[in-house]
């Protein structure tokens, strides 16, 4: 059957095309239990034969959900955050909800604002806030979104919060540098104000404290591979045998400005990351790392703003990723480093 080209298909041409009532084609479109399945199938067949498309704003007045979930997304350029923007497309499609996202710039609380009234303005059933600065909550304290919320990337910080075990992970990382022998370990920090920078930072500490150690330096890095790169000057003038990388880009960045003067990674100096971005088995050596389940997290977050689910508020888990960037001590006095007589 081919329907009038001049004007879109609507709920009236499906139900002449499967010969039922508008209402019933009404409630097979908002799910109503109380049809039967054989007329079901009439409906949804009679729909892709027609080329019919759902209005989500005509469906939203009968069921009062549009099945859409907002995300207010920021740092996309980050390896955490477009990890969790991909894993919350997927884990909503597979939910049977879209995602509608809106950009902002989460350190600056008008564009946060602004991104959340965006999308109440779009009716979603819930939303997702990507807040890695506290001020993006802050934005949100007192607001009435008016539908359920997470948080993510904020640290576990507030009720609605939804986050990998930061601490955690970075206590894994140190542990498994001790466990290799390494007593004179360095840190190259996130941001400062990125809260899970700010998290990882105070899990290296407070995993060296346990072994009676005290940081041998502690770097402030900006996420990127150049700011891991600038770096390892300091890094190596600190006599550090081992460092803790608070991403895999940094790492990456320190490898390669300590190859430049003449340091062997992991000879001379064991490194582990965290993120377990797709490239880091691939880097030269392949790098330890700390791994971050963002499928369970988005998982997680739909189920929260969505209700269909169950959810648990516990931090989700990571797990070290061992690879051959860490090697047992050597004492550095007395190797002959690459580059040097």
């Amino acid at each position: 059957m081919i329907s009038d080209p001049r004007r879109p298909v609507g709920v009236r041409d499906v139900a002449a095309a499967a010969g039922v009532s508008r209402q019933t084609v009404s409630r097979v479109l908002n799910e109503h239990p109380d049809v039967a399945e054989a007329t079901k199938e009439r409906v949804r067949a009679a729909m892709s034969d027609l080329g019919y498309r759902m209005n989500n704003a005509a469906r939203a007045l009968g069921t009062k959900r549009t099945r859409t979930i907002g995300v207010v997304a920021s740092d996309a350029l980050q390896y955490g955050p477009s990890r969790s923007i991909a894993a919350i497309e997927a884990s909503a499609r597979a939910a049977g909800f879209w995602v509608s996202a809106a950009f902002a710039d989460s350190g600056d609380a008008d564009s946060v604002r602004s991104a959340v009234a965006h999308l109440q303005a779009q009716a979603v059933d819930g939303l997702i806030v990507f807040a890695p600065h506290a001020s993006a909550l802050d934005a949100l304290d007192g607001l009435d979104v008016g539908v359920p919320v997470a948080m993510l990337h904020a640290g576990g910080r507030g009720e609605s919060g939804l986050s990998v075990d930061q601490v955690a992970g970075a206590r894994l990382a140190v542990r498994a540098l001790v466990g290799a022998g390494h007593r004179h370990i360095a840190h190259i920090s996130g941001p400062e104000e990125w809260m899970e920078a700010s998290a990882r930072t105070a899990g290296f500490v407070a995993e060296l404290a346990a072994h009676g150690l005290d940081p041998v330096a502690i770097v402030r890095g900006d996420w990127t591979a150049g700011s891991g790169h600038r770096a390892a000057a300091a890094i190596d003038e600190s006599g550090a045998t081992a460092v803790f990388a608070s991403n895999d880009q940094m790492a990456l960045g320190l490898i390669g400005g300590l190859r430049e003067r003449g340091v062997r990674v992991s000879e001379d100096v064991s490194i582990v990351g965290f993120d377990d971005a797709p490239d880091a088995a691939f880097f030269w050596p392949p790098l330890t790392t700390v791994r971050q389940d963002f499928e369970e997290l988005a998982r997680r977050a739909v189920a929260a703003v969505t209700g269909e689910g169950l959810v648990s508020r516990e931090p989700v888990a990571p797990v070290l990723v061992e690879r051959a960037s860490i090697h047992a001590l050597r004492r550095r006095s007395g190797i002959a480093r690459q580059g040097n007589p």
